[in-house]
């Protein structure tokens, strides 16, 4: 049984910084793609980020691309979202997903993934 458990949100100014963790375990995690999506309220979930196997191929939403970086290490089955100069419309639950058939695509879409995590809520202040 694949378990996704994030960690790291919290509340921040506007400005600052968060990392967020995902910890994965009954897998073999350098098989899945790791992707973040994040859900504000009544919105729909959104695409993050995604980083490939191996960490080399990433993907970034138009709306995150040059304050945030995805990273992942192997050994500690743990995939990392590093958040900076956050704003308040990054306010939302953030989530990582696991991607079991990764074709080096973007995978934008939650359909894309097999499996899920709890969430860590972020907010941020103005």
């Amino acid at each position: 049984q694949v378990q996704l458990v994030e960690s790291g949100g919290g509340l921040v100014q506007a400005g600052g910084s968060l990392r967020l963790s995902c910890a994965a375990s009954g897998c073999t995690f350098s098989s899945y793609a790791m992707g973040w999506f994040r859900q504000a309220p009544g919105k729909e979930r959104e695409f993050v980020a995604v980083i490939g196997w191996s960490g080399r191929r990433t993907y970034y939403a138009d709306s995150v691309k040059g304050r945030f970086t995805i990273s992942r290490d192997n050994a500690k089955n743990t995939v990392y979202l590093q958040m900076n100069s956050l704003k308040p419309e990054d306010t939302a639950d953030y989530y990582c997903a696991a991607d079991a058939n990764w074709d080096f695509s973007p995978s934008r879409y939650p359909s894309d993934y097999d499996y899920w995590g709890q969430g860590t809520q972020v907010t941020v202040s103005s």
